[in-house]
């Protein structure tokens, strides 16, 4: 059986298992609110991230300590909630880094080999 696969759906998948990561990474930069946090993980490339994932682990990430929150009032229409990062959420920030690095070596280690034509290809 012949199955194409759906790209958008493999690629949501992955993004599932890093988007923790990658909103810790944004906010550690400055802190936003949850639509620039999107704004800005699409600007660097991750276009078909959902507004509701990056807002509901926003929540999540909150909720565990990592990040604070506070209110600003917007002249431009309803106040705007802000996410920055704690020292929680800092220092979790950086283990995350250093495995997801082990991790990624890993997955490049077992792609290049299956690259070069390895046995058991």
């Amino acid at each position: 059986m012949n199955v194409i696969p759906n790209r958008a759906v493999e690629r949501s998948q992955l993004l599932k298992g890093v988007l923790d990561l990658a909103v810790l990474a944004v906010l550690a930069e400055q802190d936003a609110y949850g639509y620039d946090v999107v704004r800005k993980l699409r600007s660097h490339g991750l276009n078909d991230v959902a507004e509701a994932s990056v807002y509901g682990t926003l929540r999540r990430l909150f909720a565990t300590g990592y990040l604070s929150s506070y209110v600003v009032p917007s002249e431009e229409g309803p106040h705007r909630k802000y996410y920055g990062m704690t020292a929680v959420g800092r220092e979790w920030l950086v283990e995350q880094q250093k495995q997801w690095v082990d991790f990624r070596n890993v997955i490049d280690a077992i792609i290049k080999t299956k690259e070069e034509g390895a046995p058991g290809v």
